[in-house]
């Protein structure tokens, strides 16, 4: 069954707001498990805006579910999934002044670099993921550098889903999910999944491996609590 990994961004957001340590960072990660999350997500950028790097060795010593980092594959950010060796590392084409992620890779264009990052995220033991668009050529390139899986940026999906309709949305998503399961890929999803598309999305793609959800999870936890979030995010997912 598709796995839940929280995106603890936004805690971090939160916390640098006003300095110090509330909230406590390490501490609603080991919660988002307890509660049932089945991996904890972050994404440092270089002005460390939200998650420092210092997080990320510091997460490392207490997540006993997957860790994922996401990132631009830097030299620095390299270098800090090399010491850290995280169960998943996923690639994101960011600049460094994106507000969020925004478009997949264009893995033909970049496929050198890409290949070289994949070997060595895989020599060091780390299972590698690519975020791509529902291109289905840029998914068919994504097999041929080595990578176990794709990550579909699914902010398109959340965004026809209101405007056209659920069918419509997901159609596109269903032809990349096909596609990556003939290539050998298995399949991850991310960006604007929400309690109200979530359901939908994973019903139609039973192939799913795991979801990554930070901003709508953290804003409902607000009204909710985080453990009736993460219950009913579970609970999207058939859990």
């Amino acid at each position: 069954m598709t796995r839940l990994s929280v995106n603890i961004n936004k805690i971090a957001t939160l916390r640098n707001a006003r300095g110090g340590n509330v909230p406590n960072l390490l501490q609603v990660a080991k919660d988002c498990e307890l509660f049932g999350a089945e991996g904890i997500t972050v994404h440092p950028r270089p002005d460390e805006r939200h998650i420092r790097y210092r997080d990320v060795y510091e997460l490392s010593e207490v997540v006993t579910t997957e860790f994922n980092i996401e990132g631009n594959p830097t030299p620095e950010f390299m270098r800090l999934v090399g010491e850290v060796r995280p169960a998943q590392v996923t690639l994101v084409p960011d600049a460094p002044d994106a507000l969020t992620s925004s478009a997949g890779w264009d893995v033909v264009t970049h496929h050198t670099f890409l290949c070289d990052t994949v070997a060595q995220l895989r020599e060091w033991g780390i299972r590698p993921s690519i975020f791509v668009s529902t291109d289905l050529k840029q998914i068919e390139a994504a097999a041929s550098v080595g990578t176990t899986r794709v990550e579909l940026y699914t902010e398109p999906y959340a965004a026809e889903y209101v405007s056209r309709g659920p069918e419509e949305a997901i159609a596109p998503f269903r032809r990349a999910a096909e596609t990556a399961l003939a290539v050998g890929l298995e399949l991850n999803a991310g960006h604007d999944l929400s309690l109200t598309n979530l359901q939908f999305f994973a019903e139609q793609i039973p192939s799913l491996a795991e979801v990554s959800i930070g901003h709508a999870l953290i804003s409902d936890a607000l009204y909710l609590g985080l453990q009736e979030t993460i219950r009913r995010y579970r609970a999207c997912l058939g859990k």
